[in-house]
């Protein structure tokens, strides 16, 4: 029994009691012929329904691999998926979603090519996805500005069947409704050149009905600035708010210098121009944005030393039990 292929199932589910048997039973199907150990983690986010009841009735059909977290109340998917994956003990990671859209069949293969290509997360891309044309076109929209602004490209951050190595995905903590940018947030820890992605099944919901509106697509944008200041910015925030802060301090500053030319060698009144009130409003915000990104520095300063964090993550160390050098 090799245990350093072992692998954890994550799956996070709500309202999904019809869709708790076949989903095992696909599961087990699926990962029938997987040949070392694995387990099954199902996560019921405060379901309201008999998802958990279901649960439990199958999980004491399987046997002890099959375990269930019980959420005290609906938490969102995001907060699922990390206790998941925080209670996970495999090697390997995989998460999917409940709703049977996802083929469990593609994680084997998933997990090979991933170890061929020598990847730390590898994500699926619904190629052929069965949901509505509007959705897939905003999704389309969010998926491409995503991959613009973070610069790792991917076709599709919404599918949530991916495979990760453990060591790697544990490092990342997902807060609010992150899930969605869950390979940024792993470039943060990892090089982007070992994400990648690969073509799997979907497949067109059959019970129950999606907790996803288009409401969400536009929440992207918000999450977007806040994904984008973390994995840019995270050990060093002042360096954003000071380059704001520069900026307006700068356009200020030419406003009261042309507006000081005016006054003293041409001598017009400037007190009722716009410029003025304009000049004096970027001069303060400047003085704000520095005094902010000092600020941020010394929290960021503060979080790392603490909590004993790092801004960096070592990927291999040679030598560590090698010799000294000793003097001739």
């Amino acid at each position: 029994m090799n245990e350093d292929q072992s692998l954890s199932v994550v799956i996070p589910l709500y309202q999904e009691a019809e869709n708790v048997g076949p989903l095992l039973a696909r599961l087990h199907e699926g990962l029938a012929g997987y040949e070392h150990p694995w387990e099954l983690i199902c996560v019921d986010d405060g379901s309201t329904d008999r998802t958990v009841e279901r649960l439990r009735e199958e999980a004491a059909g399987y046997g002890s691999h099959v375990r269930v977290i019980r959420m005290r109340r609906n938490f969102g998917q995001t907060a699922a998926m990390q206790a998941g994956i925080t209670a996970a003990r495999g090697r390997f990671i995989a998460t999917l979603d409940g709703d049977l859209q996802n083929d469990p069949a593609d994680i084997p293969r998933m997990l090979a090519e991933m170890q061929e290509r020598d990847l730390d997360l590898l994500q699926g891309w619904r190629q052929k996805r069965r949901d509505d044309s509007v959705r897939k076109f905003f999704s389309r929209v969010a998926n491409r500005l995503i991959a613009r602004i973070t610069g790792v490209n991917l076709h599709d951050y919404g599918c949530s069947l991916k495979v990760y190595r453990a060591d790697v995905i544990k490092r990342v903590r997902l807060f609010g409704e992150m899930h969605r940018f869950i390979p940024v947030w792993v470039a943060g820890v990892t090089s982007p050149a070992r994400i990648g992605e690969t073509v799997v099944n979907h497949q067109a919901r059959q019970y129950g009905e999606s907790k996803y509106g288009l409401s969400r697509t536009f929440r992207v944008v918000v999450d977007l600035l806040t994904v984008f200041f973390f994995l840019r910015f995270r050990a060093r925030p002042g360096h954003f708010f000071g380059s704001i802060g520069l900026f307006f301090g700068a356009l200020g500053s030419m406003g009261m210098i042309w507006l000081g030319f005016v006054k003293f060698v041409l001598g017009d009144p400037i007190a009722g121009r716009p410029l003025l009130f304009v000049s004096v409003l970027f001069i303060v915000m400047s003085i704000q944005m520095l005094t902010t990104g000092v600020l941020s520095e010394l929290l960021s300063r503060t979080f790392f030393e603490s909590s004993g964090s790092t801004a960096y993550h070592v990927l291999e160390m040679d030598g560590e039990d090698s010799g000294w050098k000793q003097p001739e």
